[in-house]
């Protein structure tokens, strides 16, 4: 059997070496550089800023600990050389993988030809099956100015080579507030200008508002509830942002300005109505084993538009193969079910912010019957009070026979705390499973148990 993948982002070049151990003959189209927007523009260059900015803070604040330290200052070029070098060595080491597991990897950009050939570089190839893998680009809304020398996207913003004065975020998503972090952090000034009541629009109100509050403290500022009309150049170089808020006009001047308005899938150089794959707004069409319109074409990951998550698009790769494998009469080595529903995530912000399953605001959408919420709070936590990071909370969300239905988290390392939660959600398991599971002490993760005791 050969499967013929496009795309080697998380989800394309995980299910090239998962088909390949399989024993399926394997063959990635990939037309820039492999590990897609997660590895080069996204999750990995912005987590590498993360820790450069964590590691800042700490010295900010070194004397809350006994700690004399002199004035540090940010060396950015070293700061962007030290991403950039990160991400060369990861991205050799996927090459390497895939080489070494036997996937061809051709360059160029895919197209479909028909249902069973994919045309790449002028060369036709044809498989038993095809994996649509290629993600998403960024969403450019129609905003007078948009287009303004200045005017970055993220891939844009993490190769500039010196830190802007200031800088003003549209967008308050998951994307603009690593951003917004990451660069007050650096000593940029920030503001972050959201269309939506609330920043994280996805997330659990109460954390969105919490981590709003707790970013501002760290000197961002906020407008909500504003929908941006223009952006400007000035006379001395700079730009203006203006934006309604309540019909009532404001603007920002910055040094740059930063798009983050979200993503949107990414087929339109595919050629998809030659193979008759059916789209909705450039979202590939998919049931739950991921298989298009056309059964022997499956798409996973930002492309399809379910969960636009690297995480996502490696377990929906393995949904996918799984199907592959028993439609071609395969051996399938892992038959158990993928519980994609629950699909934690996180921000990467200081605070981090970190959700899985069900919101409150969900429960009450659904009407859901007797569901309780459960909190507890950071500065309660021997752990944190110790880490000088008292500012967050925890909120559980149970139905009324108790299994969980979800778990929101602003605070530090959230994101390692959710997956716990997680894990349990997969296993059925319920709050006073929670409560009777021993947690070391002291640790943050007391904080889930407080909960629900």
């Amino acid at each position: 059997m050969t499967v013929f993948i496009i795309g080697a982002g998380p989800g394309g070049y995980e299910t090239a070496l998962a088909a390949r151990k399989a024993g399926a003959e394997v063959i990635l189209a990939e037309s820039g550089q492999v590990g897609g927007t997660c590895l080069n523009a996204g999750c990995i260059p912005t987590k590498c800023y993360c820790r450069s900015a964590e590691i800042m803070e700490g010295i900010r604040s070194a004397a809350d600990f006994g700690i004399s330290a002199a004035a540090a200052q940010i060396d950015f070029p070293a700061v962007k050389a030290r991403k950039d070098g990160i991400v060369a060595g990861l991205r050799e080491n996927i090459v390497s993988m895939l080489g070494s597991a036997g996937v061809t990897v051709v360059r160029g950009l895919a197209s479909f030809k028909d249902s069973r050939t994919v045309t790449v570089g002028g060369t036709d190839y044809t498989a038993d099956c095809f994996i649509i893998a290629t993600g998403s680009v960024p969403t450019v809304p129609d905003i007078p100015g948009i287009s303004l020398p200045g005017v970055l996207g993220s891939t844009e913003a993490l190769d500039l080579e010196t830190l802007p004065a200031s800088l003003c975020i549209i967008g308050g998503g998951v994307i603009g507030l690593e951003f917004a972090s990451i660069f007050r952090s650096f000593g940029t000034e920030v503001t972050v200008v959201e269309y939506c009541r609330e920043i994280l629009p996805r997330f659990d109100q109460d954390i969105a508002r919490r981590l709003r509050q707790s970013l501002s403290r760290r000197g961002i500022t906020f407008s909500v509830q504003s929908r941006v009309s223009s952006v400007e150049s000035l006379s001395d170089g700079r730009l203006r942002v203006n934006w309604m808020r309540k019909d009532n006009p404001s603007s920002c001047d910055a040094d740059k300005v930063l798009l983050a308005a979200g993503r949107r899938p990414d087929s339109s150089a595919l050629h998809l109505e030659r193979a008759g794959v059916d789209t909705v707004r450039g979202a590939v069409v998919v049931d739950d084993d991921m298989r298009t319109s056309v059964p022997h074409i499956f798409a996973i990951g930002d492309v399809n538009g379910r969960q636009l998550l690297a995480h996502a698009a490696v377990f929906q790769g393995k949904v996918a193969l799984r199907a592959i494998l028993k439609d071609g009469g395969m051996p399938v080595p892992d038959d158990m079910e993928y519980k994609l529903s629950i699909m934690p995530s996180a921000v990467f912000t200081m605070p981090e912010a970190a959700s899985v399953g069900l919101t409150e605001e969900d429960c009450k959408a659904a009407s859901i019957a007797g569901y309780k919420v459960f909190k507890s709070f950071f500065r309660a936590n021997g752990k944190a009070v110790c880490l000088g990071e008292t500012d967050g909370m925890c909120k559980l969300i149970a139905a009324a026979d108790g299994r969980i239905l979800g778990c929101h988290i602003c605070g530090p390392h959230s994101a390692d705390m959710v997956q716990e939660i997680s894990s349990l959600m997969t296993a059925g398991a319920t709050v006073w499973t929670l409560a009777h599971s021993v947690h070391i002490h002291p640790t943050l993760s007391e904080i889930l148990a407080d909960a629900v005791s």
